[in-house]
């Protein structure tokens, strides 16, 4: 085993990059566990229902009479079943279900109360934390990113980390602040290993972000990167094709002026891309300007 140090820093950080890309998430758990005693106990379970289940070999086969005279054990004596995994709902259903919950919702209060208590995603199974909106519901201002990152994940917060940290930044060169608007995201589960939501996954999550925008009520809205933007667009083309322009987004009987723009992962990936944020967030502070939601 190689001793982290050993490595330089470079090598060190391309590897926990390699532990990231492959859905590591966290190298130490908060409680230890013994594993091999897990193991064990596992097996200890499993036996008694495979003893059960075997039957007979060819030269063990059992006279009517002597199958008549062996006991069926009792109830009390016979192992318990082994735990199994809820079934998993139908998409169709499950979006039929999303929506009629998000719907019953009459507040911002009541739809966070509702989406932690919905199960019907999978996505919530292997995710940590369920993220929601957070910020000013009143100022008539929404930000909405795509999904979590591990950081938002650990954090139960929308935009952690280092990205969360360049987003400030870039909320503040245009005098906004995390209190001043209402951030979001479309997915509000983290994708295991940050894979992109399915087709069946987006449909089941439509409803709430749609509710949360319909209660919510902003003026404009802000979406950050190519999965948001895609989603409310509804169009192929990458973000460098859908950011920078003006489009409106229908939620409920609003119509909803709307500009995308790169994520700030996409920044700190690609730091060459900041000239084209910047450009897009001049346009959204001039939209908030005409709208009088940002003071001069």
């Amino acid at each position: 085993m190689i001793s982290a140090n050993d490595l330089s820093p470079a090598e060190l950080a391309a590897l926990l990059h390699f532990h990231a890309d492959a859905g590591v998430e966290w190298l130490l758990q908060e409680e230890a566990i013994d594993r091999f005693a897990e193991f064990e106990a596992m097996k200890a379970a499993r036996r008694p229902a495979a003893q059960a289940q075997q039957q007979p070999g060819a030269g063990e086969r059992l006279s009517p009479g002597e199958r008549q005279a062996t006991p069926r054990p009792s109830a009390a004596a016979r192992p318990a079943p082994a735990s199994s995994p809820q079934p998993a709902i139908p998409d169709g259903e499950a979006v039929q279900q999303a929506r009629f919950v998000a719907e019953s919702a009459r507040s911002l209060s009541e739809l966070k109360t509702a989406l932690e208590g919905f199960n019907g995603c999978n996505l919530k199974h292997s995710a940590r934390s369920t993220i929601f909106a957070d910020g000013d519901a009143e100022s008539g201002i929404m930000v909405i990113g795509s999904a979590p990152s591990a950081e938002d994940d650990r954090e139960g917060a929308p935009f952690s980390g280092k990205s969360g940290q360049l987003f400030d930044k870039m909320l503040a060169a245009i005098g906004l602040n995390r209190s001043s608007v209402l951030l979001t995201q479309v997915i509000p589960w983290r994708p295991p290993g940050n894979r992109a939501a399915s087709a069946a996954e987006m449909d089941i999550c439509r409803p709430f972000i749609e509710r949360q925008i319909a209660l919510a009520e902003p003026q404009v809205i802000l979406l950050l990167g190519n999965f948001s933007a895609r989603f409310f667009f509804g169009e192929n083309d990458t973000i460098h094709g859908l950011r920078g322009r003006w489009k409106e987004i229908a939620v409920a009987d609003r119509v909803i002026p709307a500009i995308a723009s790169l994520h700030p992962q996409d920044l700190l990936t690609a730091p060459v891309n900041k000239r084209l944020a910047w450009n897009d967030l001049l346009a959204f502070q001039a939209k908030l300007k005409s709208l009088s939601l940002l003071r001069n």
